[in-house]
């Protein structure tokens, strides 16, 4: 899936064998059975705390991170492609006060698992297999609320610059400015077999180059083809042609005219979200990113990846707190934690451990059945997710922990959330762990995925949201009614993108005339963009 893959493990949590924390007392032990020996220490906190960012991660298919589980009798993840389904999640997230959901995707099935070209795993699990467009379900959430917003995958590889555009501008203004695009440039060569004509999947870090030389057109489609005031109905007139131009973008992978077909949107530009964490899409990020979604093996590891994110950020001239940064996460909650902790182990019981190996084989590009389940993943390259290859792999790591990475260990690392930490305790027990890494990493905020749907997202505003907002880690109301997805970022009033972003300069403000907008365009171009 369109995301990049790590594991939990924390200095002050013990582990089962897939990266459980179960926050309480527990020890290690079969996956069945938890047995509590010890409590958790709680870390200091700061004395005015800050509102998380929270947001849903889910996906428009059967099972997202969690394999099989819909055959639990209480998942209504079946109902995936129908309106009903994310209506109702929706206003459970509304009622939570999130800020967002993220919508996650992929534009094939995974086959590499006991392949090539076998898509038989994850097809008989369900995982994330088959799927629907996300876009089409962005409005009819966006009409049942009024300030969640919604972040939206598209690959750069799945239809033209031009063509997406629109389809972007069409979802901001129908949800009045509450949507957000996590830019993606693809890692399944099944994605490009059905996308490409034939041609093979682009090389890791050209895919970069080519998305940015696409975000670069969505950039001046958006910004520079129509002014602000182009639409004034008035004295018969509709769009004041004078007032709407051409692009002429031509660089190394695309060649597009405009002018842009759509008019000015109520952000004026949608969010722009990022989640790749290799060097590369590390770079792209922070050239680009307003949010980056990330997925590490603890909270000082997360505290290294977010240090190491701001030191690129302010590399490109950015102030490093204006990329906002969010880690999967998965809660497993319940009114005490022995409730909890049987949730867990029955959840484990529908399992699909095929379909696991299906996701885990897609993710890497490693077909895992080609190894025996006592033999440790050793040095692999693949065109795939490199930083899913890099966090299982040992590729000639000394880290010990990579060196116990069987094929056996692998799955259950990834039994239960699939690639990202799973927390499971009580309410206080998950607020206090999801603070500590809040505390300890810096991170702004988590996105949270399921173990059963909608019932993992209803838990998590039942029981652990009520606890942060008391201590004030979470926000009891949304700050005004009709927020866009930029305020719920940043802050109300906070509508367009921050001054020193590369595309703040590309906005044909109101009042500039063509010719004054174009002469300023050109140095902000030259400064900025390359093609």
């Amino acid at each position: 899936m369109m995301l990049n893959m790590s594991v939990l493990t924390s200095p002050q949590s013990k582990f089962l064998p897939k990266i459980l924390i179960s926050i309480g007392e527990f020890s290690e032990c079969p996956q069945q059975t938890m047995a509590p020996t010890r409590k958790r220490q709680k870390v200091a906190t700061k004395s005015k705390p800050k509102h998380l960012i929270l947001n849903a991660f889910d996906m428009l298919c059967p099972s997202l991170q969690t394999v099989g589980l819909w055959q639990h009798p209480d998942d209504k993840s079946r109902d995936y492609n129908t309106i009903e389904y994310w209506t109702h999640l929706a206003q459970v997230l509304e009622r939570g006060k999130f800020n967002a959901l993220f919508i996650a995707d992929v534009l094939s099935g995974y086959d590499v698992y006991q392949g090539p070209r076998n898509i038989s795993a994850v097809a008989r699990a369900g995982a994330q297999f088959p799927i629907d467009d996300p876009h089409a379900v962005i409005p009819v959430m966006a009409a049942v609320t009024k300030n969640l917003s919604f972040a939206v995958t598209s690959s750069t590889i799945s239809e033209a610059p031009y063509h997406f555009a629109r389809r972007l501008a069409t979802l901001d203004h129908l949800t009045k400015g509450r949507v957000g695009w996590n830019i993606v440039s693809s890692y399944l060569d099944s994605s490009a077999r059905n996308l490409l004509n034939g041609a093979p999947l682009t090389d890791h870090d050209e895919r970069y180059d080519k998305a940015q030389g696409f975000l670069e057109i969505v950039y001046q489609l958006f910004l520079s083809s129509w002014a602000d005031d182009a639409v004034e109905l008035k004295d018969g007139i509709f769009s004041n042609p004078d007032k709407i131009r051409e692009i002429n973008y031509e660089g190394k992978y695309y060649t597009v005219p405009g002018p842009s077909i759509t008019e000015p949107t109520p952000q004026r530009l949608p969010v722009i979200l990022q989640a790749g964490a290799s060097k590369r899409g590390t770079e792209y990020a922070a050239k680009n990113a307003e949010a980056v979604f990330m997925s590490v093996s603890s909270a000082e590891e997360l505290k290294t990846k977010i240090d190491n994110l701001k030191r690129e950020v302010k590399k490109q001239g950015r102030n490093p707190d204006d990329v906002k940064t969010v880690i999967q996460i998965t809660v497993i909650t319940a009114p005490t934690h022995d409730e909890a902790v049987a949730k867990l182990n029955e959840y484990k019981g529908y399992v699909d451990r095929e379909g696991v190996q299906g996701l885990f084989s897609g993710w890497t590009g490693l077909d895992i059945s080609k190894y025996g389940y006592d033999e440790v993943i050793g040095n692999v390259q693949t065109n795939a997710s490199k930083s899913a290859v890099d966090k299982w792999a040992n590729n000639g790591s000394e880290d010990p922990a990579k060196k116990k990475n069987t094929r056996a260990a692998i799955i259950e690392d990834i039994l239960i959330g699939g690639a990202g930490p799973v927390v499971v305790g009580d309410p206080n027990e998950v607020a206090d762990e999801l603070i500590r890494w809040h505390e300890v990493s810096g991170v702004d905020g988590f996105n949270f995925t399921y173990a059963i749907t909608p019932g993992t997202f209803e838990d998590l505003v039942d029981y652990v949201v009520p606890v942060l907002q008391e201590r004030g880690y979470a926000q009891k109301e949304y700050p005004k009614e009709g927020l866009t997805f930029r305020e719920n970022l940043y802050g109300v009033g906070e509508t367009f993108l921050k001054p020193d972003h590369p595309a703040y300069g590309l906005r044909w403000k109101a009042g500039e005339t063509k010719e004054e907008f174009e002469e300023r365009l050109s140095g902000v171009l030259e400064a900025n963009f390359s093609k």
